[in-house]
C-alpha cells in the first residue's frame, strides 16, 4: 500500500499544482500575482480579465482536483489487475489524492510555491468522492452569494458545510476527518478576506477591480 499511497502524494500534488490561473492570464499577457487581489484563483481571473477566462481556470481547476480523486478508481475499473484494491484501500487512495491537490494547488512547485485558495480544486475533489455533500456546499454557496455578494464568504460557508453534511449522511470516518481539515484549511487561507469583509473593504461580485491589465 505504501507505494500506491506514494503515487497518489506525487499524481495528486502534480495535478494541483498545475497553475491554471496563471497560465489563462499569462497567455493574455497578464501576471495574475500582480494584479487584483493578486491570487491566482478563478475569481480573480474573472475580475481581471472576464467571465470567460475566469469560467475557463475555473472548470481546469476542478478538474485536476477531480482527476486527482477519480483515477485510482478509474484505474480499478479499466484494469484491476494494476489497482487491486478493495473498497476501504480506494477511499484512502482517493482521500490522499485530493489532499494533495489541494496542497498542490495551494502550494504549486510551479510558480515559487504560491498559489490558491484551493475551493475550485476541493469542490472538485468533492464532486467525485462525496457528491451529495458537495451538491449541498453548491447550494449554500449560492445563497450565500446572492445574499452577501461576498465570493469568499459564500466559499468558506461551503467548505464549513461539507463536514456536517458527511457527518449527517453517515459517510465513513475518515471522509468526515478529512472535509473537516479541508475546511479548516480553505477557512485559514480566507483569513485576509475575513479582515477585509469586517473592515468593509472586500470586493463583492459585479465590482471590478482597479487594476487595467496591459497586454
Amino acid at each position: 500500500m505504501i507505494v500506491p499511497l506514494l503515487i497518489a502524494v506525487v499524481v495528486g500534488y502534480l495535478l494541483g499544482a498545475l497553475p491554471f490561473g496563471y497560465l489563462v492570464a499569462k497567455a493574455k499577457g497578464v501576471n495574475i500575482f500582480e494584479v487584483g487581489s493578486k491570487n491566482p484563483g478563478a475569481t480573480n481571473v474573472r475580475r481581471v480579465l472576464g467571465h470567460g477566462a475566469g469560467n475557463l481556470v475555473l472548470f481546469l481547476d476542478a478538474a485536476k482536483g477531480a482527476l486527482a480523486v477519480g483515477l485510482f478508481p478509474l484505474v480499478h475499473r479499466v484494469g484491476p489487475q494494476y489497482c487491486p484494491f478493495d473498497t476501504d484501500g480506494l477511499l484512502v487512495l482517493e482521500i490522499t489524492g485530493i489532499v494533495a491537490a489541494i496542497l498542490g494547488h495551494s502550494f504549486s512547485c510551479f510558480t515559487r510555491f504560491k498559489g490558491g485558495k484551493s475551493v475550485a480544486t476541493g469542490a472538485g475533489g468533492f464532486l467525485v468522492l462525496f457528491p451529495l455533500g458537495m451538491g449541498i456546499g453548491l447550494v449554500i454557496f449560492g445563497l450565500t452569494l446572492a445574499i452577501s455578494r461576498y465570493v469568499s464568504l459564500a466559499s468558506m460557508l461551503a467548505a464549513a458545510a461539507l463536514p456536517f453534511a458527511a457527518f449527517a449522511f453517515k459517510q465513513p470516518s475518515p471522509v468526515i476527518s478529512m472535509s473537516a481539515m479541508v475546511a479548516a484549511f480553505v477557512i485559514y487561507r480566507h483569513r485576509a478576506n475575513l479582515a477585509r469583509i469586517r473592515a468593509g473593504t472586500e470586493s463583492k461580485v459585479g465590482q471590478k477591480t482597479n487594476d487595467t491589465p496591459t497586454s
